[in-house]
């Protein structure tokens, strides 16, 4: 018998094998003949019929599968093969599915997908494992839609159109019928819904919902990227209304329910673009010499209601959205920008955390509460980082917010001054305690006024923002840890951060060594320890981002939930998000729920607040996710107009299709197609995280130095593809 012959009847034996599961598993209560199931699974052949007959015999004494009376044949009532899981598409069209509690991922090949998209939950029934396999299945149902709107290009015919989604992972085009075009024209992108997908017909059928605008062009591109998340990029007209009508005024007898700040020195350091300013730091000193320092944070929550509309567009959105060229804010204008924008010399309604702290950064008093203030003075980051640098208020025309140079007061130094001592003791403290310091590089782009890049620079965290972190990180952990200590348990919103998992440490470990470093497993204390020590050595060099971005991946993800497990990351027991309303959900369930505790209130049901924090996890994922994309694109539409240029770049990923290069001086990342190597036949090394020549047997492995010029840029589908020049000598 050939190789070819013996290699389709061992397949055939397989597949039938597969089948008899499939029959027996998916109505196990039941038993069938060999006859029933042959008809279920299309056997006809004689040479399949008897390999059936073999099979249920050898299945049989095996015990994997039972024989109810002669040549009746039932599933083993303990083993359990379908499952539940979420889809995950891959570039070539094949899924994973993402069950929880099972070890490895169940691949399922993409004629066995049953119509599931990307990130659907699903049914999949598991084929039983062969030895040194991986798991594989079928998709038997689909549970659950993701999402039902995506966005595409419209390939326009005479009587119906059909819509190329522009996501990858997204398989099939849609057929939309002539009535259903909205005002859509031929190569428009647009979005479109899904209706319905018949059991007859090769592609699902939908209504073009909205029109984006022409592919390429900066706005319909951005909106893409929104509308790809399933995130809104303007509010709807009821609901920009109903918050035109709020009263924002500041009314005396408001001001008599709070403690009255107005005349504390107060001030707010942020972005020099910022337009919502949502915390202020005040600060006095006090007759026993300690510093009052108050965080003060814009009281949301006066204003965003329970039972209104805006409340449901609030918790809907859950964040804001921080794309390259704008801001998609959680809250109308009339609130993130006005009335509880932080704006110096207005009053404004503030939910404080107050602190009695003493030189050595001890706190030796707290008090939480509603109050009023009076902001003085506004800086941005630079001017308060130029105060600290040089320890005078000359704030010099070249870092200047306002008209041009300007001097500040005595006092405003000095508490700067005082508040960036005691922020560093912070600091020190908290990477004692095990903390990780994250300090990721993070690109932006000087736009001109038609959007497009002109430039890349990086932005750096200094002292002026690690002060203002400091004690944002102070207000979240002690109001966190003042609810979570009381007695009996307390309902409560946390923020937080699981351990690592030491599977992807280890992975982690294996990447690093290539550049000389390692981590040290000895306890947890030394992994932190290690881990800061890494992102420390590798400041300023080559494999800086990469390794920052690795290491973030290692990490559990931090996110919302009502059971506390303290975080990781900060090395904090309690932490929660108290200090960001104007841009976070969660930061207004925790102002709503510390003043009902602070008023006596009795402890809540739990439930309603866990739906609460998992939306809003989700939804700052397909927030964060938009940025990236947004950054890509932004990326992408720079390289267009360095096309004829060489750029070093580092092998940032490796794959069996190819480099991911990721250019050192401005960190855009592009891919290096296996295919366009042509000086020889290379394959991937999965264990070396390399590709290696068959001939001559050259290595391009995980940091290595290359030499890329821009080989093609596609804004609409946001890639970017390098041609491989060589090594970097």
């Amino acid at each position: 018998m050939s190789k070819n012959n013996k290699r389709n009847k061992n397949q055939r034996k397989n597949e039938i094998t597969r089948g008899i599961f499939t029959v027996l598993e998916k109505e196990p209560e039941k038993s069938f003949n060999y006859k029933q199931i042959a008809a279920k699974i299309g056997v006809v052949d004689s040479n399949d019929r008897n390999t059936l007959i073999k099979r249920l015999v050898e299945l049989k004494e095996k015990k994997r599968i039972l024989e109810e009376g002669r040549g009746s044949y039932k599933a083993v009532a303990s083993t359990k093969t379908y499952h539940t899981g979420t889809v995950d598409i891959t570039g070539r069209g094949n899924a994973y599915i993402v069950v929880e509690g099972l070890d490895d991922d169940v691949f399922v090949p993409f004629n066995k997908l049953k119509k599931a998209f990307h990130r659907d939950v699903v049914e999949v029934y598991i084929f039983p494992r062969r030895k040194g396999k991986k798991l594989e299945g079928e998709i038997t149902k689909v549970i659950s839609r993701d999402k039902t709107s995506f966005v595409g290009i419209v390939d326009m015919q005479k009587d119906f159109a059909f819509v190329r989604p522009t996501d990858y992972r997204m398989y099939t085009d849609i057929f939309v019928p002539k009535n259903k075009f909205s005002t859509a024209e031929d190569g428009d992108k647009v979005i479109v819904e899904i209706n319905e997908w018949p059991d007859n017909a090769d592609s699902p059928f939908g209504t073009i919902t909205q029109v984006l605008g022409k592919p390429g062009e900066h706005n319909t591109e951005i909106h893409s990227i929104l509308a790809q998340y399933g995130l809104p990029y303007e509010f709807p007209v009821e609901v920009d209304m109903f918050a035109n009508t709020l009263d924002t005024s500041i009314k005396e007898e408001e001001i008599a329910k709070r403690r009255d700040l107005r005349e504390t020195l107060t001030f707010t350091i942020d972005p020099k673009d910022a337009k919502d300013f949502d915390d202020a730091l005040s600060f006095k000193i006090l007759e026993n010499g300690n510093y009052e320092i108050g965080i003060h944070i814009a009281d949301v929550s006066h204003y965003l209601l329970p039972d209104t509309i805006l409340e449901d567009e609030a918790y809907d959105r859950a964040t804001s959205v921080y794309l390259v060229d704008r801001v998609v804010p959680m809250l109308p204008e009339v609130l993130s920008n006005n009335a509880c924008s932080l704006r110096p010399n207005e009053e404004k309604y503030t939910f404080s955390a107050i602190f009695e702290i003493d030189e050595k950064a001890v706190i030796k008093n707290e008090w939480f509460g509603r109050t009023v203030i009076n902001s003085d003075q506004r800086f941005a980051y630079e001017e308060a980082q130029h105060i600290i640098e040089t320890g005078k208020g000359l704030i010099p025309l070249e870092l200047s917010i306002r008209e041009g140079a300007y001097t500040v007061g005595d006092e405003i130094v000095d508490a700067t001054l005082t508040m960036d001592r005691l922020a560093k003791i912070m600091r020190e403290k908290r990477m004692q305690q095990g903390a990780i310091s994250f300090d990721k590089i993070e690109v932006r782009f000087n736009l001109n006024e038609k959007m497009e890049p002109e430039g890349v620079y990086f932005k750096e965290s200094k002292d002026a923002n690690k002060l203002i972190e400091e004690f944002m990180l102070l207000a979240n952990r002690r109001v966190a840890q003042f609810i979570g200590k009381q007695k009996p348990v307390k309902t409560f919103v946390y923020r937080v951060h699981d351990e690592p998992d030491e599977d992807k440490l280890m992975a982690l470990n294996g990447i690093i060594s290539r550049f000389g470093h390692k981590l040290d497993f000895k306890d947890k204390k030394s992994i932190s320890n290690s881990l800061n020590q890494l992102l420390e050595d590798v400041k300023g060099k080559k494999e800086q981002n990469l390794v920052d971005t690795l290491a973030i991946r290692s990490m559990s993800k931090a996110i919302y939930t009502v059971d506390n497990i303290g975080h990781y990351g900060l090395a904090f027991d309690y932490y929660t998000h108290f200090t960001s309303p104007i841009r976070r959900y969660p930061d207004v369930m925790v102002h709503r729920l510390l003043q009902h505790y602070l008023d006596g209130g009795e402890t809540p049901k739990t439930e309603p607040y866990e739906i609460k924090c998992k939306h809003s996890s989700d939804m700052e994922s397909l927030a964060a996710n938009a940025e990236r994309d947004s950054i890509k694109y932004m990326q992408i539409k720079f390289m267009e107009d360095h096309q004829d240029q060489e750029f070093v770049g580092v092998i940032s990923g490796v794959t069996e299709w190819g480099l991911y290069v990721e250019i050192i001086e401005n960190k855009c990342e592009g891919m290096v197609r296996i295919r366009d190597i042509k000086d020889d036949y290379y394959t991937f090394d999965e264990k070396e995280y390399a590709i290696v020549g068959e001939k001559n047997k050259k290595t391009y492995q995980l940091g290595d130095e290359v030499v890329v010029m821009v080989k093609s840029t596609d804004l609409i589908k946001r890639h970017l593809d390098f041609s491989l020049i060589g090594k970097n000598a």
